[in-house]
């Protein structure tokens, strides 16, 4: 999610903590290789949420690096073009929540936001690209991961699909028109000024609301996993090994 501005240190270069994030979920990739029940399960774990961190950095960065290239160029400064996770709004909301919200019901809600000088954007089609950025790049991490699925061993192939899937979840849920999601975020340069300020009082906790209404109300979570299944399979992916992967990631349902 995008928000506005606050002061950070500098950093240049590729975090390494974001290369061990992309370690850990190749690590866990290879551990289902190992043909034990206990490696399979454990390595399928361990790939979706380690992979799913990952996408939570490439999700804030692609907001970074849009607003960068639309003129807010102090996320450069603000060490948010690094991938480093720490340096976005806070580590607890950006991937303890997010990881916490997979594993008690498998919905990919949003975590923190880079923040931006929306007063640097060129224009309110530039702040609307801004919020796009993330939910679009979510939507391209599922496309490029069902790529890869049939190139790798099935048990391999079965943790991608679900990581994959939770990509376009993590896109249709980021793409709603809700107060402090990036769709809201879409359509919020356009709106009244008195229409923001009212909406920015409870925006903070709309996500955590959504979120609520997917574990209590069934019928919305089958709607929106009816939904994730059709843009799924547009983008190429397999719904058998996805549910295959999301058995074996929730092994404890078991």
């Amino acid at each position: 999610m995008a928000s506005v501005f606050s002061a950070r240190r500098p950093a240049r270069g590729i975090s390494p903590v974001f290369l061990a994030l992309v370690l850990v979920t190749v690590g866990g990739g290879a551990l289902t290789l190992v043909g034990t029940r206990i490696a399979v399960t454990a390595g399928i774990v361990v790939l979706v949420l380690a992979g799913w961190a990952v996408s939570l950095c490439l999700h804030e960065f692609s907001h970074a690096v849009v607003a960068d290239r639309c003129g807010d160029h102090t996320v450069r400064g603000q060490g948010y073009l690094t991938l480093d996770i720490r340096r976005y709004a806070n580590v607890g909301l950006t991937f303890v929540l997010p990881l916490l919200f997979l594993l008690i019901g498998g919905i990919p809600l949003p975590g923190g936001a880079v923040w931006i000088r929306r007063g640097l954007l060129r224009s309110r089609a530039a702040a609307s690209a801004v919020a796009a950025a993330g939910p679009l790049m979510n939507l391209l991490l599922a496309f490029l991961i069902s790529l890869l699925v049939p190139l790798v061993p099935p048990l391999l192939g079965a943790g991608l699909s679900f990581l994959a899937l939770i990509q376009v979840l993590a896109f249709i849920l980021n793409i709603l028109p809700i107060p402090g999601l990036d769709g809201w975020g879409v359509i919020d340069p356009y709106l009244p000024d008195h229409t923001r300020v009212a909406v920015s009082r409870f925006a903070p906790y709309a996500p955590l609301v959504l979120f609520a209404v997917l574990i209590f109300l069934r019928p919305v979570a089958s709607a929106l996993f009816g939904l994730a299944s059709l843009v799924y399979g547009a983008v190429g992916g397999d719904s058998t090994l996805a549910g295959l992967g999301q058995e074996l990631f929730f092994f404890w349902q078991r």
